[in-house]
């Protein structure tokens, strides 16, 4: 192989730049909804993988060093690098990079996933202990499957008299779903708790180009901290006391990116929803598995539905690492502090390599033929990889469930799915509407 590291041209970084744009338009941290309808209208992403597929073509798969004055940037364009560079983390690819450092600071400054040095592996633990990373079905499992049980009828009832389901009838009910998960009963009609997070989220798009707000952020934390040191049990942060913990852990520190996290799970969960009603068929294979919802079920094909939405759409659609020294990998040399850049929505959707690409295809989470593939990546992986994705698809697979098994749902609103057709590299959650009957 090839040790001379390879370089876009001018043009091709500019390429790369029009990839990233419709991304950062759209809001990485907080969705902005009139920049996803644009989105939507246009087909940007689909555009976005057009580009990238044009760079490979040119450059091969292999890491391509940008030309952006004053940084040290390369774009992945192999899936064996994805896989190969998550794994390595945090050394030498820290998760921790320049550019989500200062747009997650705005409102978790100590969370794990921009942590370095002696505090990243004591944060770790605190979340994979809490969020029962490596268990299909959470502890609070039982506590969970009833107040999800409740939530879910609350929204069937408010659809069925609507004859309509909403995105802002089902975030509503969504994020009383995460407050009582996450905090507890006391918690679940808090709204201006979500209502300051989504203020802070929406400086943090803007990352180091935001002045922090100061005062939001100390109100934040001070509401967050009223249900995070007087927890109540069978809640997430009731967990928290419980979980031993370093000097640098930090535990309450941790709970904004829960979250943050969770609001993303929502939109997945509910595209998933528009995939099941855009297939009756598989619609009926989710209603065959969900039967005795009053106990905790793992639902499998209902798990590879949301994660088969995650990746037609991901919510992560920048991965970024950044080297910690310099390193050689792929036959390029990387500078101390190179920041490395993986567009997930080319590797998840580009129709030349995968027969799947542009269908819906839940299947592929349980045949093997995703874990086959290291690009396939909606919840990150290796070492970063999300502590709390099966906690995550846990919830949204119960919701979907009970909202299946009691209603039918046709999609009238949004951007149309149809089965005979290749679904849309961009779905707007927002314009999403429902017939219940």
């Amino acid at each position: 192989m090839s040790t001379v590291s390879q370089r876009a041209r001018v043009v091709d970084t500019f390429r790369v730049g029009a990839v990233v744009l419709p991304s950062v338009a759209t809001g990485l941290i907080q969705r902005r909804e009139p920049a996803m309808g644009f989105a939507d209208t246009l087909r940007l992403d689909r555009r976005a993988i057009r580009r990238m597929q044009l760079l490979r073509a040119r450059y091969g798969a292999r890491l391509l060093r940008l030309r952006v004055p004053g940084r040290s940037m390369a774009l992945v364009l192999s899936p064996d690098d994805v896989g190969g560079i998550l794994a390595n983390a945090p050394e030498p690819f820290s998760p921790a990079s320049t550019e989500k450092r200062a747009a997650l600071a705005h409102f978790q400054p100590h969370g794990v996933l921009i942590s370095q040095g002696e505090a990243r592996p004591q944060r770790r633990h605190v979340n994979e202990a809490v969020l029962d990373t490596h268990q299909p079905l959470h502890r609070l499992a039982g506590n969970i499957t009833t107040l999800v049980s409740d939530e879910a009828l609350r929204l069937i009832g408010t659809a069925t008299s609507a004859g309509q389901l909403t995105w802002q009838d089902f975030s509503e009910r969504w994020w009383r779903i995460v407050r009582r998960v996450v905090l507890g009963e006391r918690a679940a009609d808090d709204q201006l708790l979500i209502t300051q997070l989504e203020s802070l989220r929406r400086r943090a798009n803007w990352a180091q180009f935001a002045p922090t707000a100061r005062r939001t952020r100390q109100r934040f934390a001070g509401r967050l901290g009223e249900y995070v040191d007087h927890p109540e049990a069978g809640s997430i942060a009731g967990l928290l006391a419980d979980t031993p913990a370093g000097p640098d852990a930090n535990p309450r520190g941790q709970v904004p990116h829960w979250l943050f996290a969770f609001d993303a799970a929502g939109i997945v969960a509910y595209r998933t929803l528009a995939l099941l009603a855009s297939r009756p068929d598989l619609a009926r294979t989710a209603r065959d598995e969900s039967h005795d919802l009053e106990s905790p079920r793992q639902l499998p094909f209902l798990r590879a539905s949301v994660l088969d939405s995650a990746r037609l759409w991901p919510t992560t659609p920048l991965l970024l690492r950044e080297t910690t020294s310099t390193t050689e990998w792929d036959g390029t040399t990387l500078p101390s502090g190179t920041t490395l850049l993986i567009y997930t929505p080319f590797f998840h959707r580009d129709e030349r390599t995968l027969s799947y690409a542009d269908r819906f295809a839940p299947d592929i989470w349980l045949d093997g033929t995703a874990r086959a593939n290291p690009a396939l990546v909606p919840f990150s992986d290796g070492p970063a990889q999300c502590p709390g994705e099966n906690l995550v698809l846990f919830v949204s697979s119960t919701l979907l469930a009970h909202l299946l098994v009691a209603r039918d749902f046709t999609q009238v609103g949004g951007h149309r799915l149809d089965p005979r057709h290749p679904l849309p590299s961009t779905l707007n959650p927002f314009a999403l509407r429902f017939a219940v009957s």
